[in-house]
């Protein structure tokens, strides 16, 4: 009998509770375990790998990857779809502006409040709401000299489906001029220095797959997410090229679990995986940017009950 294709997550969460290095988070002294270097992957052809030993956000990865695709530095569109997932690190800022100007007029709001100043005040938000030239600013409007961008994804999608059989089609989110000391100020810097760092795009034969490069990753927390994630823009990417959904391949860099979360992946490790569900997309959508959310639909999808775990709001300088 195959083994299920999550216990390669559960198997890596293992590893670096038993084999993990201790390390400390600088810029939040939150300990963790961490390994360097490990690889996961997954055949799309054999169902969604959401998954199953906890209940994961899917409506939140959804709306997510629309917002990466819409070039967007603003989590107000994410704000106004309920999803929360980026508020701690627009409200950060929001602090250390605060903290830096103590005799500016800025609210001392808590965090509910600022959000639901986000949702109400679009020209609060258009401030605020920022986070830098995060992840889908990168993929999509990569700012060059003279005032230009350029679209890595929609370049790369473009080729493609002229010129399959080549192997450079890599898109990053890795700016070293909007990361950390590098930019020269915390003020043009990205809210986090991106996570997920790189992606590249393969054809073989008649199938699409997509390999993602993951400098730094929460194992617990993020890389649910990020699995998911990726492995549906491979299905769009698939779709939008004219090609089968390959593999979902994830390549680790530090691979980690902060302190905080070791009961949360005892607990997870010791329940059984469940069959994947499908994810099916709405086949008349040809280009990367007309989908929405309603174009979605997840069929079959049982989890465990979720576990929750507190955020580590990293990054800075």
């Amino acid at each position: 009998m195959t083994k299920h294709p999550e216990y390669q997550y559960l198997d890596l969460l293992k590893d670096v509770m038993e084999n993990g290095t201790w390390k400390i988070s600088h810029s939040t002294g939150v300990k963790l375990k961490s390994v360097f270097g490990r690889q996961i992957r997954f055949d799309l052809s054999q169902g969604f790998p959401l998954l199953t030993t906890k209940k994961v956000f899917s409506r939140g990865i959804i709306h997510e990857l629309i917002w990466f695709l819409s070039g967007s530095e603003n989590i107000k569109y994410l704000v106004d779809n309920n999803v929360h997932i980026w508020d701690d690190w627009a409200y950060k800022r929001y602090q250390e502006e605060k903290k830096e100007n103590p005799k500016s007029k800025i609210p001392n709001w808590t965090m509910e409040e600022f959000i639901e100043k986000i949702k109400a005040d679009a020209k609060f938000a258009k401030k605020w709401g920022n986070l830098g030239k995060v992840y889908g600013v990168q993929w999509r409007r990569w700012p060059i000299s003279g005032g230009k961008h350029i679209d890595q994804l929609g370049w790369a999608i473009e080729k493609i489906k002229k010129y399959p059989q080549k192997k450079h089609y890599i898109i990053s989110a890795w700016n070293p001029e909007y990361i950390y000391e590098m930019a020269g100020s915390h003020k043009k810097s990205m809210a986090i220095a991106p996570c997920h760092t790189l992606y590249h795009i393969n054809i073989t034969g008649d199938k699409l797959s997509l390999q993602l490069y993951q400098r730094s990753a929460d194992l617990f927390l993020g890389v649910p997410f990020n699995i998911a994630s990726y492995s549906l823009l491979t299905l769009m990417l698939a779709q939008v090229t004219g090609y089968k959904p390959g593999d979902f391949i994830h390549t680790f860099g530090d691979a980690h679990i902060y302190e905080n979360h070791f009961d949360q992946v005892k607990e997870q490790i010791s329940r059984t995986p469940r069959k994947f569900p499908v994810m099916k997309l709405n086949p008349n959508i040809k280009n990367i940017d007309d989908f929405k959310f309603e174009d979605f639909t997840l069929d079959g999808y049982d989890p465990h009950p979720p576990i929750k775990g507190e955020i580590t709001v990293v990054g800075g300088f």
